[in-house]
């Protein structure tokens, strides 16, 4: 494996309002949803996952992603112009509802793991990729981005070790149906740096690195290392969840998406660009906890809200 210089920017896809809010067990509500929205594009967010047009008889909580992305307003982010919207579509049906909601992206799933593929989805590997031919053909004829999720790329709840070059077989087969970006997921959150080396580096024998993004989970306190890594490697493009929204159900209480706040603030520190507003990314990060009644998941999050506080208390002391 080569190690490469670090870059001097890397883009990231925010998933919080879809992977970090689709598994709430309390419903929440439109305008909460939309609001979190509103303020990660005016904290900078370029890349947003905003919604999933699956059956609502499955994730309720995604019922009302066209109303989510209607209320949408671009014109907050500091560059409206470089603003992509995504939602995860699992058929043609979602892909023409996705259609008339406007979104510039949209994501099909499958995995790295037969055994998570029959579990998850119920079909094979082959069979989903199958599927996804029609809504891959109109999402090119409506001119819209396509991105292909594979999940278990490190591990699987089911079968264990999954092998190193599993999701670059699948990379090969998405590109052959004409998907665009490849999102290599640790979904469990067991992968570790070296690891996570050999997978990016097996993928990157099979598509470019501009076409893959590193899609990791913290339940084992690795995602922050296995960024790290797969910069190395030369992977570009992340995604993350405000407030590390969204847990993991594979490990019951455990963290799940790494929280959008720490990877910025890892990137900060290694001199790294992303265009988002740490500050304000934090704010909203409290916000967005508040909301939902839960605990600020964000160790960097927390770390510097008590700092903002502490220092709002010295000033009013003074």
């Amino acid at each position: 494996m080569q190690l490469r210089s670090l870059p001097k920017q890397v883009n990231l896809v925010e998933v919080g309002p879809r992977d970090g809010l689709q598994n709430e067990k309390q419903h929440i509500e439109t305008g909460i949803k939309a609001e979190l929205c509103n303020r990660l594009l005016a904290a900078g967010v370029s890349r947003l996952e905003a919604a999933a047009f699956v059956s609502p008889k499955w994730v309720p909580q995604m019922a009302d992603g066209a109303a989510v992305i209607a209320s949408l307003n671009r014109t907050l982010s500091p560059k409206p112009q470089s603003v992509s919207v995504s939602a995860l579509v699992p058929n043609l049906k979602g892909m023409e509802a996705a259609i008339e909601a406007g979104v510039d992206e949209i994501v099909v799933f499958t995995a790295a793991s037969e055994a998570f593929a029959q579990k998850n989805i119920n079909c094979s590997i082959a069979e989903s990729i199958e599927r996804f031919k029609p809504v891959i053909e109109l999402a090119r004829r409506a001119d819209i981005h396509i991105r292909g999720s594979i999940s278990c790329a490190l591990g699987c709840p089911y079968q264990g070790d999954v092998p190193v070059t599993a999701a670059a077989e699948v990379v090969k087969r998405l590109h052959g149906i004409g998907v665009q970006e490849f999102d290599v997921a640790d979904t469990i959150g067991v992968g570790t740096a070296g690891r996570v080396s050999e997978v990016f580096s097996a993928v990157a024998k099979v598509s470019p690195l501009n076409q893959i993004a590193g899609h990791f989970h913290d339940t084992y306190g690795q995602a922050l290392a296995n960024i790290l890594a797969a910069l190395q490697v030369g992977v570009r493009t992340f995604h993350s969840s405000v407030a590390g929204l969204g847990g993991c159900p594979y490990a019951k209480g455990a963290t799940g998406n790494v929280a959008t706040e720490d990877v910025v603030y890892l990137l900060q520190g290694l001199g790294i660009a992303c265009g988002i507003d740490l500050g304000e990314l934090v704010k909203t990060g409290a916000w967005i906890s508040g909301q939902i009644g839960k605990p600020y998941a964000s160790r960097a999050g927390k770390a510097l809200l008590n700092k903002q506080q502490a220092e709002m208390l010295t000033e009013s002391a003074g």
